[in-house]
């Protein structure tokens, strides 16, 4: 089906089939909200944007979906993408190799976008490897295996985590409050985070909230924009393995958002130093509260214009759409020139770490 019909039934598709236990409120809460994150992502890929490129309406598709687009013929008036996202493989694991292996055939290009490591933490990983045109993974080295099965012609890009949300979706908040939020996740609320919440309730009392849902409901974006700064866990203290060798999205949410961000330091270097050091997010230092405090006073003190700096770059630079547009136009070899007279393209695009295949 056509993306837009996907994302116009989305919300009211029926998906406790999908959930281990659809009487339990709680999982049934982090389904639909993982439902709003995964929708959302669809809907990046159908504003694909490219100085060089015109990217036709995107397609939703289920297995059913994937069958008849290995029985559609090849065309000689356009190149097609078969965008892969998360964990998603892992839905026709088995089969992924014959069913990629047949649409190569029709000269099918195959970007995963995979947020995480997958070499190590996607079962299958090597199957698919070798029909991959693109690759986007977090900033650890892939596997040895996983490397040597990637095709000479694929794009590897080590990047962390971005925001899968429509750029400039949350106008920009002139005033916000003078609050922090702490934008968590329901799997890293261990003792380390529950320590550093318990320290900025006591200091800033009612002038903190914490939010530790699994994720964010997209009707409930524009809301955290009256907050000026944002408190977020990169996820390396994650209390699951595999979240906790990842960045995650709450960075690039609260500067999309309009809020400063302000991210511990628990894994020197990678983007989010590069960030730091372009005065694009603040850092402290790991467990060191009384660092945290400083770098919450110093965010809450920022003014208007730098905030507005941060949210520009966010929204321009660090979104799934314009990292996907991006890939391919660079896959391509293609070139995407700043506009100069935009205001909102910073002086500097900090790019992910890319390599092709030797």
């Amino acid at each position: 089906m056509s993306a837009d019909d996907f994302l116009r039934d989305s919300p009211v598709r029926d998906i406790s089939a999908r959930v281990s236990d659809p009487t339990n409120p709680e999982l049934m809460q982090m389904a639909h909200l993982d439902r709003d994150w995964h929708a959302e992502t669809v809907r990046a890929c159908t504003r694909l944007a490219h100085s060089g490129m015109e990217f036709l309406p995107a397609q939703a598709l289920g297995a059913a979906g994937l069958q008849d687009l290995i029985s559609l013929p090849a065309s000689i008036d356009e190149d097609r993408w078969l965008i892969l996202t998360a964990q998603h493989p892992k839905e026709f694991a088995g089969v992924a190799g014959r069913v990629l292996g047949l649409l190569a055939r029709q000269r099918m290009h195959v970007f995963y976008y995979a947020f995480d490591e997958a070499s190590r933490n996607l079962g299958g990983f090597n199957e698919i490897a070798p029909f991959l045109d693109v690759l986007i993974h977090d900033e650890s080295p892939l596997a040895a295996a996983g490397q040597a099965g990637l095709p000479a012609r694929c794009l590897a890009i080590r990047r962390s985590w971005v925001a899968n949300l429509l750029p400039w979706s949350v106008p920009f908040n002139d005033i916000p409050e003078e609050k922090i939020l702490f934008l968590g996740s329901r799997l890293g609320y261990t003792a380390h985070r529950r320590r550093q919440i318990e320290f900025l309730q006591a200091r800033y009392k009612d002038r903190m909230v914490a939010i530790h849902d699994h994720s964010v409901a997209v009707s409930a974006h524009h809301q955290l924009a009256k907050f000026k700064v944002s408190v977020c866990p990169e996820g390396r203290m994650f209390a699951t393995p595999g979240m906790r060798f990842s960045h995650t999205d709450r960075p690039f949410w609260s500067g999309c958002f309009g809020m400063v961000p302000v991210c511990e330091d628990s894994k020197p270097g990678g983007r989010l130093e590069e960030l730091h050091r372009l005065r694009l997010i603040l850092r402290y230092a790991h467990s060191d509260l009384r660092d945290l405090a400083r770098a919450c006073e110093e965010a809450l003190a920022l003014s208007t214009a730098t905030r507005r700096r941060i949210y520009d770059h966010f929204n321009h630079c660090e979104t799934v759409g314009a990292v996907m547009a991006t890939a391919i136009g660079d896959w391509y070899g293609l070139t995407k020139p700043a506009t100069k007279n935009d205001p909102r393209v910073p002086a500097g695009q900090l790019a992910g770490e890319t390599s092709r295949v030797a």
